[in-house]
């Protein structure tokens, strides 16, 4: 059985576009994968604390001393990134928000993926 791609859930997941024919059957998919079924659930309650999160949900900023060797991390050549304003606009606010859903999902999805390979392997 060929399993929906881990982007592809991520996407029924956020819920951002207009429905597919891909996406339709997608979900004709799922309603017969117990883990395909399971992998968006996860997903979709991510999504739903990412979007439901405020501000103060969020740590504080990080020392200077991070963002610098974020820079040499990166790349010698380049100019170290600048740290973002002490106190963000509403859509900067939005943007950073977005940025954790995304990231809590691909690890999620990361996740899954390991879980599933290491299944198979044992």
């Amino acid at each position: 059985m060929v399993h929906i791609e881990p982007a592809h859930l991520v996407e029924l997941a956020l819920r951002n576009t207009p429905p597919t024919d891909d996406d339709a059957a997608a979900l004709r998919h799922i309603e017969r994968c117990d883990r395909c079924r399971d992998e968006l659930r996860m997903m979709t309650r991510v999504v739903t604390a990412a979007r439901s999160a405020e501000l103060v949900d969020l740590p504080s900023a990080p020392p200077e001393r991070v963002w610098q060797r974020i820079a040499q991390g990166l790349s010698r050549e380049s100019a170290p990134p600048r740290p973002p304003p002490r106190t963000p606009g509403r859509s900067a606010k939005r943007k950073l928000l977005a940025g954790l859903a995304l990231a809590v999902v691909a690890l999620a999805v990361a996740g899954g993926v390991a879980r599933h390979t290491l299944k198979r392997n044992v």
